[in-house]
């Protein structure tokens, strides 16, 4: 058994504070590593869907609708998936709606933000996998970014280890196991996947760029490199989830998700076998420096102070017309 010697052993510390205070305003750090992950995401994907020809900052109006039904059903997948925490007998069903203490579930952030998503390319004229492939790298170095809140917060940490990169965790702590004596080191999950996402941004960036993937395959390989990472970090951790037929429902997830990104990859391999030709769909193209609701535009000027004297009427109705 693990025991308070592996504490002499070099091991990464969690953090001493999670929040701090600006006046009476608390600032939880959980929060600072998502919406930094969000901007990153938001910033990148711009950049690589302006190379591509869309307007720039329209992905604005995709991310205004993508990002809040993101987080809504992130934190109702976390809560249906850990239902007897939030309701269970002597918990606290108000604790449900405290997300600043932690718990999103990515995959219920995926749902979410992907009907927001599909809902703002209708919106912008911005075809659906076109924005998902702009978004693939963003989206998982976001996810890189937003796993240190898990670090601050000292949760979703691994099973007991001696090995040299063992978490500490502060004890007590809700989450610790029964039996287990003060001192004991845990995987750090958080990093596992910090380390693994990070390397998937590096592979879809070079994959993308290498094989030119469009039509949502870049998208589907972010599915399937996070989902196969998220089964063996789901496997090891402690914290309390419900079991469905013998695993978590966090590894059904990630195993749906792989099956998902397989498919998707394999079926618009197919179906689209050449490249995009816009990132717009059929008839709702933008053009670089086209002029939007302009007001200031002097080839638009039209001089309505007077109107025209009989003589330029008559003028005009000797004039030899245009050539057809």
């Amino acid at each position: 058994m693990i025991n308070a010697a592996a504490s002499v052993v070099a091991s990464i510390p969690s953090p001493e504070i999670s929040y701090f205070d600006i006046g009476p305003l608390r600032i939880h750090i959980y929060a600072l590593c998502i919406i930094t992950g969000i901007i990153v995401a938001v910033l990148w994907t711009n950049a690589r869907l302006t190379k591509r020809g869309a307007e720039p900052w329209v992905v604005i109006d995709i991310a205004l609708l993508a990002v809040p039904l993101a987080i809504i059903t992130a934190r109702i997948y976390h809560v249906l998936t850990h239902w007897s925490f939030y309701f269970g007998e002597g918990a606290n069903p108000w604790s449900a709606l405290y997300i600043w203490e932690g718990g999103i579930a990515i995959y219920g952030a995926l749902i979410g933000g992907a009907i927001g998503a599909w809902l703002g390319c209708r919106w912008t004229g911005i075809r659906f996998w076109t924005f998902a492939d702009a978004l693939a790298p963003g989206l998982l170095l976001a996810q890189a970014i937003g796993r240190f809140g898990n670090w601050f917060n000292q949760e979703l940490y691994g099973l007991p280890t001696d090995a040299p990169w063992g978490l500490e965790i502060d004890y007590p702590n809700p989450a610790w196991p029964i039996g287990l004596p003060e001192g004991t080191l845990f995987h750090p999950t958080f990093l596992y996947e910090v380390i693994w996402n990070v390397l998937g941004v590096l592979f879809l960036v070079w994959v993308g760029r290498r094989f030119r993937l469009q039509w949502g395959r870049l998208f589907a390989l972010y599915l399937v490199w996070y989902s196969a990472g998220r089964i063996v970090w789901e496997s090891i951790r402690i914290d309390p989830s419900d079991i469905f037929l013998g695993l978590r429902t966090n590894v059904w997830a990630a195993i749906l998700g792989v099956v998902i990104g397989l498919t998707i990859f394999f079926v618009q391999k197919r179906r689209h076998p050449g490249f995009e030709q816009s990132p717009y769909v059929s008839g709702r193209e933008w053009n670089a420096g086209q002029a939007v609701q302009s007001q200031n535009n002097t080839d638009d000027f039209v001089d309505v102070s007077e109107p025209p004297t009989s003589e330029v009427e008559g003028a005009s109705a000797t004039s030899t017309p245009a050539t057809n």
